[in-house]
């Protein structure tokens, strides 16, 4: 991972609380294995949330709902921090480096993610214990091939990413 050269320059200006931004300067390359490294960390929570669900479901019948909710808000707050990220080094890529086309594949994967995790959490929502004899199973198929579908779509952006990043340099 790049970081700052000189950990007293993260403190940005003098009288100015904001860190420096990591990746000034950094080379595009830098920018997209750090797009990489936080889908790598996006995959991890994500796996972290279906694990949390699959406890939560095999918890019953007394269901520990608040282990599952503090699991869900601390995946919740690692998604939010690298869609954060994501959205800097999008921004990054727009402006300062002019390359429209790695930006717009960096927007395309934020978008897909957030598909993804409305899915997911819409299919767990579907197997909660609460509404067993509920679940529609064609609706239930259905989402997930929505999941598996968004998936193989990331894993193009993230190649397309990749590629168009070599050809940037």
């Amino acid at each position: 991972m790049i970081t700052a050269e000189d950990p007293a320059s993260a403190l940005g200006s003098p009288g100015c609380s904001e860190p420096a931004w990591p990746w000034k300067g950094a080379p595009v390359h830098a920018l997209v294995q750090r797009i990489h490294q936080l889908q790598a960390e996006r995959a991890q929570a994500f796996r972290r949330l279906e694990e949390a669900h699959r406890q939560y479901v095999c918890s019953g019948p007394e269901y520990d709902f608040p282990r599952y909710r503090g699991s869900v808000h601390e995946v919740t707050q690692a998604f939010a921090a690298a869609s954060r990220e994501v959205l800097a080094l999008e921004a990054e890529l727009a402006g300062p480096r002019a390359q429209p086309l790695l930006a717009s594949h960096v927007r395309a994967l934020q978008q897909l993610e957030q598909t993804r995790l409305a899915t997911v959490a819409l299919l767990q929502l579907m197997e909660a214990p609460e509404l067993r004899g509920q679940e529609n199973a064609s609706e239930k198929h259905q989402l997930k091939m929505k999941v598996i579908k968004t998936m193989e779509a990331i894993s193009e952006v993230l190649q397309d990413l990749r590629f168009d990043a070599e050809s940037a340099e």
